[in-house]
C-alpha cells in the first residue's frame, strides 16, 4: 500500500481543512511536507469561497511534532525561503485561521498554531519548545508570535527553558482559546469555522487586519491604521444597524461564533 499524502487539502462548508498527515512521525514536517504545506496554503488563499483556514494533524496523538530532526537535510535548502521552513510560516493569511490541536504540539508544530489566529486543543494536549534541548533553533515565528499572544515574561519562560506545558496551562496563559473533550477539535474549530464566515466579512477581515498590523506601531499610528478601513466598510455597517434597529439581534441573540 502507498503512504498517505502527507498534506491533505480538502473544503467543509465554508473552511478550507488542511491536515498533516505524518502519523509513523507523529506529524512531524520534513522537506516535501512543507512543499505541499506552502501549496495548500496557497490554494487556500486563492479560494474566494473558502473563508477560514482550519490547520489540524491526523490521528489525534499528534497536532505536529515539528521539523522531523531525522530529515533534517530535505529541510536545509528552505531555511531562508520567503515562505517559511515549515511551509507558510512568513507569510501573513488574508483570512481568519484555526489551529485544530490534539496531543503533541511542540516546536516547529507549537510555531505553525501560533501563525494560526485562533487554537483549540483537547484535553490531554502537549505545548512547548522542547528542541531547546537540541540547540535547534525556532526559526518558524515562534520569537515574534508567542510574546504577541502571551507576553514577553511568559514566551520567554517556554523559549528559554524548553519546557512542556499541558492544555490548561496553556489556556491560563492565553497560549489557548479553548479546550475541548478529546476528539472533539476538529468539530469544534469547524463549527467555529462557520460562525466566523456568517458574519459580515468586509469588516471582519478589516479589523483582522487592523488588530495584527497595528502590532508594533504607536498608539496613533494604529488608529490611523485603523481609520482607513472606515469609508469602504461604512456601508455594511449602515446595513447592519438597520438590521438591529429593525429588532434583529437583541438581548444579545447571534452574538459570538
Amino acid at each position: 500500500m502507498s503512504e498517505p499524502e502527507p498534506v491533505r487539502y480538502e473544503r467543509r462548508g465554508a473552511a478550507a481543512l488542511i491536515t498533516i498527515d505524518r502519523q509513523h512521525r507523529r506529524n512531524a514536517v520534513d522537506g516535501p511536507t512543507a512543499a505541499s504545506l506552502h501549496a495548500a496554503y496557497l490554494r487556500f488563499e486563492a479560494d474566494d469561497d473558502a473563508r477560514v483556514l482550519v490547520l489540524t494533524g491526523a490521528g489525534g496523538v499528534s497536532f505536529c511534532a515539528g521539523a522531523d530532526l531525522k530529515a533534517t537535510d530535505t529541510m536545509a535548502g528552505r531555511l531562508m525561503s520567503e515562505e517559511g521552513p515549515m511551509g507558510f510560516t512568513r507569510l501573513t493569511p488574508s483570512k481568519p485561521t484555526i489551529a485544530a490541536i490534539s496531543g503533541f504540539c511542540l516546536a516547529g508544530g507549537l510555531e505553525i498554531a501560533l501563525w494560526c489566529d485562533l487554537r483549540i486543543a483537547t484535553e490531554g494536549s502537549t505545548l512547548g519548545f522542547p528542541e531547546r534541548r537540541w540547540g535547534v533553533p525556532l526559526i518558524d515565528g515562534g520569537t515574534q508570535r508567542l510574546p504577541h499572544v502571551v507576553g514577553l515574561g511568559r514566551a520567554l519562560d517556554l523559549i528559554l527553558t524548553g519546557r512542556m506545558i499541558d492544555a490548561h496551562e496553556a489556556l491560563s496563559i492565553g497560549l489557548l482559546n479553548e479546550i475541548v473533550a478529546p476528539a472533539a477539535h476538529l468539530e469544534r474549530a469547524l463549527e467555529l469555522a462557520e460562525g466566523l464566515a456568517r458574519f459580515p466579512q468586509s469588516t471582519l477581515l478589516a479589523d483582522r487586519r487592523a488588530a495584527i498590523e497595528g502590532l508594533g506601531l504607536t498608539l496613533a499610528q494604529g488608529l490611523a491604521l485603523e481609520a482607513q478601513a472606515g469609508p469602504s466598510v461604512f456601508a455594511d455597517g449602515q446595513r447592519g444597524a438597520a438590521r438591529f434597529a429593525a429588532g434583529e439581534g437583541r438581548g444579545g441573540a447571534g452574538a459570538g461564533a
